[in-house]
C-alpha cells in the first residue's frame, strides 16, 4: 500500500472538526541537512487559523506557517525522501504513518494520547541565547553564510548551555555598575566573546570583560577579533592568574589546568567577588599527594574510580574552603558526557551569612583524615 490519502483525509477531518492537536515528523531518512524532525500545531493569526511547522535542525530551530491546503503540501513533500513517519494526534484518535525505505505505507490508530487542546498562540521559536553574530565567525563556529559549521555544533550547543547558565546566575546576583568580569584562562575565547556580546549587545548589561591567558598568540588573536567586531569594553591579558591584581565582581574560571582553578578561586576570595564561576580541570594536587598511599575503600582499589573519586574529594574541599569565605556553593553538570567528561560546575554566590567556621573545618580534617591528605592548595592562602 502506497496510498497516503488516508492520512491527510484524516488531517482535513480533525481541522475542520476542530479535534486537531498537533503532527510531528520523525525518523529522518538522512540527517546530511541537521533537520531532525519537523513539529505542527495549530495557530491563530489576525484571526485566522493556521499551521505552524517548527523545523528543528540540530543548531537551531525555524518556524513557517501554512493554510491547511499548504500544509499538507508540505507535509507530503517532507514525507517524500526527508522522513519515514509522521502522527496525526486528535482529540478522538492518533493516527500513526509509516514509510519503509521502498516507500511503502503502513498505517495505525490507537488511542489518543490528548484530552484537551493546547492553547492556539502564536509563539516564537525557542531562542538561541548565543546570536549567530560576527564573533562567531571569526572564532570558526560559523561559516560566510552566518551557519553553524557542522563540526562545531557541539561547540554551538556548549556556548548556549554556558550563556543559560549565566543567565540565571546573574539573574540572582546583585552587580554594580560597569560590573569587572574576568575569564581566567580565556583560551581562543569561545565563551568569552558569547557572554560579551550577550550582556552588552542583547541584555543591554553594562560590563568590562577581561580575558585572562598565558599564550600570547591567543591573546593577540582575541584583542584582534574583539577590535573588529567592535567589542570596546572586552579585553584580553597575557599573564598568569596570580599576577592579575585588579578588582574582580564575577571570576570565572572553565577547565583551567593543574593549579589554575585553585589560584582562580583564591583570586576570587580574596577580591570578594560576588559570583566566582568554575569548571574544574586537573585535580593533580591531591593525586599527588595521595599517589602510592594505599586506600581502605575497596572502591578505590581501581583505577578508573580512584580517578573519578579524587576529582570529587578535590572539588568538594574548593567548596567547603570557599564557604569558609561566606559562599554558597553549588556543583552541578555544566554539559553532557558526550562533549567532554570535564563537565562539572562548581559555583559560588557571595553571602551575608556568618560562616560555621568550626563545622565547616571538622568536615574538611574529615575529608582529609579519610583520604591520607595533607594539605589542599587553597589552604596555605
Amino acid at each position: 500500500m502506497n496510498d497516503r490519502t488516508p492520512f491527510f483525509e484524516k488531517i482535513s477531518e480533525s481541522f475542520n472538526n476542530e479535534t486537531f492537536v498537533k503532527i510531528t515528523l520523525s525518523k529522518p531518512a538522512y540527517k546530511s541537512d541537521g533537520l531532525l524532525n519537523v513539529y505542527v500545531r495549530l495557530i491563530e493569526i489576525k484571526g485566522e487559523q493556521q499551521l505552524s511547522f517548527t523545523y528543528h535542525y540540530q543548531t537551531n530551530d525555524q518556524v513557517k506557517n501554512y493554510n491547511l491546503k499548504g500544509a499538507q503540501e508540505e507535509i507530503n513533500k517532507l514525507l517524500d525522501g526527508k522522513f519515514r513517519a509522521a502522527i496525526l494526534f486528535t482529540l478522538d484518535e492518533d493516527f500513526t504513518l509509516q514509510l519503509s525505505k521502498k516507500g511503502k505505507v503502513s498505517t495505525r490508530t490507537t488511542h489518543p494520547s490528548f484530552k484537551n487542546k493546547p492553547p492556539q498562540t502564536h509563539d516564537k521559536p525557542k531562542t538561541k541565547r548565543a546570536a549567530l553574530g560576527k564573533y562567531l565567525t571569526l572564532l570558526g563556529v560559523c561559516d560566510e553564510s552566518g551557519m553553524v559549521i557542522p563540526k562545531m555544533a557541539d561547540k554551538f550547543k556548549q556556548i548556549n548551555k554556558y550563556l543559560e547558565i549565566i543567565e540565571g546566575l546573574i539573574k540572582n546576583t546583585k552587580l554594580p555598575n560597569e560590573a569587572r568580569i574576568v575569564d581566567m584562562g580565556s583560551g581562543k575565547g569561545y565563551l568569552t566573546f558569547a557572554l560579551y556580546d550577550y550582556l552588552v549587545n542583547q541584555r543591554k548589561i553594562d560590563v568590562k570583560i577581561t580575558g585572562i591567558e598565558l599564550r600570547q598568540e591567543l591573546v593577540d588573536f582575541c584583542n584582534e577579533t574583539a577590535k573588529k567586531c567592535g567589542f570596546e569594553n572586552l579585553k584580553f591579558e597575557a599573564k598568569p592568574i596570580e599576577q592579575y591584581n585588579k578588582k574582580i565582581d564575577v571570576l570565572i574560571a572553565l577547565h583551567a589546568c593543574d593549579t589554575a582553578t585553585d589560584d582562580a578561586i583564591y583570586k576570587g576570595l580574596t577580591s570578594n567577588s560576588e559570583l566566582i564561576i568554575t569548571a574544574p580541570c586537573c585535580h593533580k594536587q591531591i593525586r599527588q599527594q595521595l599517589k602510592g598511599k594505599e586506600q581502605q575503600n575497596p572502591i578505590l582499589k581501581y583505577g578508573i574510580f580512584k580517578e573519578r573519586q579524587y576529582e570529587m574529594v578535590t572539588d568538594t574541599l574548593r567548596a567547603l574552603i570557599m564557604e569558609k569565605h561566606k559562599y554558597n556553593t553549588n556543583i552541578f553538570e555544566f554539559i553532557s558526557n558526550e562533549h567532554t567528561r570535564k563537565n562539572v560546575m562548581l559555583v559560588g554566590t557571595k553571602s551575608s551569612k556568618k560562616a560555621d567556621l568550626e563545622n565547616l573545618n571538622s568536615k574538611i580534617e574529615a575529608i582529609k583524615s579519610e583520604y591520607g591528605i595533607e594539605e589542599h592548595y587553597l589552604e596555605k592562602y
